[in-house]
């Protein structure tokens, strides 16, 4: 069994970082949160030629196919970078039309998404009140449950609400708007569509948390106090490894979590990189002192994102629920199966790790 990325995985995320570190994402991040999103699309159509959104679109729809570890692996990186937009909706966008297979919609959609010449946004059941940056999305895609559940593409949206992060508008859908598609395949759709939204929110959160960790170990390093850097302090050594441990801890339940795709892996890795992104917010902060309040730093980037990350497609406390769930659900198959019992088949293949 292979549990770390191939070369041609590792050969990626270089690349990525290096398009990333040279694209001057904060600058890109804060002319979206003021509603310019020119140098966010600018740096969304450079992700698009590295096949970013193709990950998620199938081949047949001019995408790279399914490819939920390889997805993971990027938006570590986009987290990691501060990268502005709807990447989680647009992704989970495409997984949803995809898995509805209708090839009218598909083609209308799906191209587009895997080119980067369409940004997506998508609202569907446990994704919260709100739509992300539906002003800068090309489509608003909006799952309403009911009888039957329905997909739609929303004629517009209410107005912009502040969020935690400045960066992620928030905006009520509108009412209305072409159906595009209606029935129990649409509830089916929705539930893989919110899986991997999870999974790529998981990615991000892990991304922002290794990122501030990052930034906040070369600050200790320069910060002197009683004439030595603040980083020698055997607090502040605690307190980094610490946020260290619980990074290194979720990293595998979610490339674990790539590899299964089961809804309560899934939601143990949201859990996981959630609450470690979090703490390292919260490590960020307080070893950066008064300076780390201010929004001219461009640490606030990443302090703001985690806390709505964590947050976003399933709360601490809903994931932790659909981890219980699956876990009941899965020792009921194996109190009734010859697999789930003594010498029954309980082996698990492993590929991309």
């Amino acid at each position: 069994m292979r549990f770390l990325p191939t070369d041609e995985q590792r050969a990626f995320v270089r690349s990525l970082d290096a398009l990333l570190a040279a694209a001057d994402t904060p600058a890109a991040a804060r002319a979206w949160a003021e509603g310019d999103p020119s140098p966010g699309r600018a740096l969304w159509s450079r992700l698009a030629g590295s096949g970013v959104f193709a990950l998620a679109v199938p081949e047949a729809y001019e995408g790279a196919g399914a490819l939920p570890v390889e997805l993971v692996l990027a938006f570590v990186e986009l987290g990691r970078h501060a990268v502005p937009g709807p990447l989680v909706e647009t992704v989970a966008g495409a997984v949803l039309v995809a898995a509805l297979d209708e090839p009218v919609l598909g083609k209308r959609l799906l191209p587009a998404i895997a080119s980067g010449d369409l940004l997506v946004s998508l609202h569907a059941p446990g994704a919260g009140p709100y739509a992300l940056d539906a002003d800068a999305a090309d489509r608003l895609l909006v799952v309403d449950a009911g009888e039957p559940t329905v997909l739609r593409l929303a004629a517009g949206h209410g107005p912009v609400r502040a969020s935690v992060d400045p960066v992620r508008r928030l905006a009520v859908p509108g009412a209305g708007g072409e159906v595009v598609c209606a029935g129990p395949a649409v509830a089916t759709a929705a539930r893989r569509a919110a899986d991997w939204a999870r999974l790529a929110t998981a990615a991000q959160a892990l991304g922002v948390g290794l990122a501030l960790l990052e930034r906040t170990v070369a600050y200790v390093g320069q910060r002197t106090q009683f004439g030595a850097p603040i980083g020698s302090f055997q607090a502040v050594k605690h307190r980094l490894a610490d946020t260290l441990t619980a990074l290194e801890f979720a990293r595998p339940l979610v490339h674990g979590a790539a590899l299964t795709l089961a809804s309560a892996d899934v939601a143990a890795a949201k859990t996981a990189a959630g609450e470690a992104s979090y703490a390292a917010a919260r490590t960020a902060l307080q070893l950066h002192g008064a300076v780390g309040y201010t929004d001219e730093l461009d640490l606030s980037l990443w302090l703001r994102k985690a806390r709505p990350l964590r947050d976003a497609w399933g709360t601490p406390s809903q994931c932790r629920a659909a981890v219980l769930e699956g876990s009941a659900h899965a020792g009921s198959a194996g109190a009734g199966s010859a697999g789930g019992g003594p010498g029954g088949d309980r082996s698990v293949r492993f590929s991309g790790l």
